[in-house]
């Protein structure tokens, strides 16, 4: 069973969904340093990560799946979030510059189908952030926190599921070496164990930070758009003809 709007928003309410939140967010802003005049969208359990680019972007968007349900955010301004079918999104073909989706390809079971319908919404050279548990990481043998739900991937398993739906990876990124342990001393060193990690290379983080960019020269064909191409064909069965007069 895969955690829920309520879940999300109860552990990163937590002392350690706040340190996981300011380590996974270091991660992203790295990669997506300046978005201004962009459009930024969210998709899953992103609004912890978005406000940091709220006030920067031209306009910032939070879709949440159904099966998750949503939450109103920001909680203090006018709503940016919508429930939504996320292979489905109600978005104009090339509306957004950048999509970050964490908490959501590990959980949904249709991830190829979400990341065309993400690469339909996305502009010719738009980039994907995406935020996925590591196989090989402690965080998603555990489940007291949501990257411990779902599939986790390797990273040739998030690298050819990118290039099936035709995004590029350009960048690789970890997070979380800590234990996901909220001991307060290793909440306090949490910073120490992501330097060390990321300076050894280690190979345990919690999870994979990769972002890619939308290839725009081979056309996609959704399984929606594919429907209403169907041409319907006459279906010609044989019959039986008389037989001409003095035959």
């Amino acid at each position: 069973m895969f955690p829920d709007v309520v879940d999300l928003r109860s552990f990163y309410a937590q002392p350690l969904g706040v340190v996981t939140r300011r380590l996974i967010g270091r991660s992203i802003r790295a990669r997506f340093s300046d978005v201004r005049g962009l459009a930024v969208l969210g998709i899953g359990y992103a609004t912890p990560y978005l406000g940091v680019f709220r006030e920067e972007c031209e306009r910032t968007l939070a879709f949440m799946p159904g099966a998750q349900g949503v939450t109103r955010w920001p909680s203090a301004a006018p709503t940016l979030a919508a429930l939504v079918d996320e292979t489905e999104l109600p978005l104009r073909d090339g509306m957004v510059d950048r999509v970050i989706a964490v908490h959501l390809l590990e959980m949904t079971p249709a991830a190829e189908d979400v990341l065309r319908e993400v690469w339909r919404v996305l502009a010719p050279g738009g980039r994907v952030l995406c935020v996925v548990p590591n196989r090989r990481g402690v965080w998603a043998r555990v489940d007291n926190n949501p990257f411990g739900h779902g599939r986790p991937y390797s990273r040739g398993q998030i690298t050819d599921l990118l290039r099936e739906a035709l995004f590029t990876p350009v960048a690789w990124g970890e997070a979380l070496y800590m234990p996901p342990v909220a001991h307060n001393w290793l909440l306090r060193s949490a910073v120490a164990w992501e330097r060390a990690g990321a300076s050894l290379s280690l190979p345990f983080a919690g999870v994979h930070v990769v972002e890619a960019t939308k290839q725009v020269y081979k056309p996609v064909v959704t399984k929606r758009r594919a429907a209403q191409l169907r041409v319907l064909r006459p279906v010609l069965e044989p019959v039986l003809s008389p037989r001409p007069l003095g035959g």
